[in-house]
């Protein structure tokens, strides 16, 4: 990505928030500084015919970083709330066979001093957060309610009433409509009645802003740590937004947001967008789905919800890197006969800037 491109990206999200009003009246913009604390990853491991693989250990996989090894410092799968590899060494350690290794000995449970008195970036999580804050999912729920709308509007509602119904556990859900602008009808809660009775209110617009309608919502959801998805039902093109695809994509990867994206078959006519939806979809580590129907829509909801179940989170410091641009992620699986499953994550990240603060000084982690 070119530099100017970077620009743009940063400008955009910090408008939103007022940065750019800073230097449109003359006052010199607040220092940015960067951090490197803890980096969540999380990543769907499935098998040839795409059922998910369970019970995989965090000795089973190996994440590097522009081709550094990573060393792990918290594991989780599905809903559980993360643990620290130490502790997960000691409670297997009666169970392990004679001979065998664990990643987790090598591991230190702390993050590096010089760490640790930075303040944690948006997309990262912070090793103090309570367990219960990143335990289950924070979803955003985007609903088009543009003009391309008005034929199925009813039946988007149903299935979209069916899926939060659906999730269950610890997952936090928000849901917002947008057309030209961003309505958030409910803010995330646990409580599905409020969200629902946000589903049943939203009326029909005019032209789609999605693009615009993911960067807000990535402002939003800064402010939460832990796993965190945005799920987009849109039924037509973006014709209306400011921001290019390319720069969201580069942002939501950055921010450790996974995009879901369900669309419908008058999108799938689009080429362009067909293509940036999937693009977005899968460098975040996420999946997009084109319903042409009811139930497709219902198909559509219910593999995302099969997903979010079986997500595996990894948590680890990034090792000393030179780096502050852009960092390339994979993820592998080490052992007899894994080589056979297939992984789907994020493809990499760019270090955030720590949110301006106008004091001068860093902000308090998110």
């Amino acid at each position: 990505m070119t530099a100017q491109k970077y620009c743009y990206s940063l400008l955009a999200l910090s408008a939103v928030g007022g940065f750019a009003a800073l230097i449109a009246a003359g006052q010199n913009p607040p220092s940015i500084h960067v951090s490197v604390e803890m980096v969540q990853l999380d990543v769907a491991v499935t098998d040839r015919k795409g059922a998910y693989i369970s019970g995989l250990k965090p000795s089973d996989f190996v994440v590097s970083e522009d081709g550094i090894v990573q060393n792990m410092a918290m594991f989780a799968e599905g809903d559980n709330a993360p643990r620290r590899l130490v502790e997960i060494a000691a409670g297997d350690m009666g169970a392990a066979p004679a001979g065998s290794s664990s990643v987790a000995t090598t591991i230190a449970p702390n993050p590096p001093p010089q760490q640790a008195q930075l303040a944690a970036p948006s997309g990262s999580a912070n090793a103090g957060a309570n367990d219960e804050l990143l335990t289950g999912a924070s979803v955003f729920i985007l609903f088009d309610t543009s003009n391309y709308m008005y034929r199925g509007f009813v039946f988007a509602q149903d299935a979209i009433s069916n899926f939060v119904r659906s999730l269950q556990g610890a997952d936090r859900i928000a849901f917002y409509s947008y057309s030209r602008n961003l309505f958030r009808a409910a803010s995330l809660t646990t409580d599905r009645t409020q969200v629902l009775r946000g589903v049943r209110t939203t009326v029909a617009g005019d032209n789609a802003a999605l693009y615009d309608a993911i960067l807000l919502t990535l402002r939003d959801a800064q402010h939460f740590t832990g796993r965190r998805v945005i799920v987009v039902f849109s039924n037509g093109p973006d014709n209306a937004s400011i921001a290019p695809p390319e720069d969201i994509e580069e942002l939501v990867q950055s921010e450790g947001v996974a995009i879901y994206m369900i669309s419908t078959r008058q999108a799938e006519m689009e080429p362009l967008s067909t293509k940036a939806f999937e693009r977005i979809a899968t460098s975040t580590g996420g999946e997009s789905f084109f319903a042409k129907n009811w139930t497709e829509e219902q198909q559509a909801f219910s593999a995302i919800r099969e997903d979010l179940a079986h997500l595996y989170s990894l948590y680890y410091y990034p090792e000393q890197n030179p780096n502050r641009g852009w960092r390339a992620l994979t993820v592998k699986l080490k052992g007899p006969g894994m080589n056979k499953y297939r992984i789907r994550a994020r493809s990499g990240y760019r270090p955030l800037p720590v949110r301006p603060n106008t004091e001068g000084t860093a902000a308090e982690g998110n």
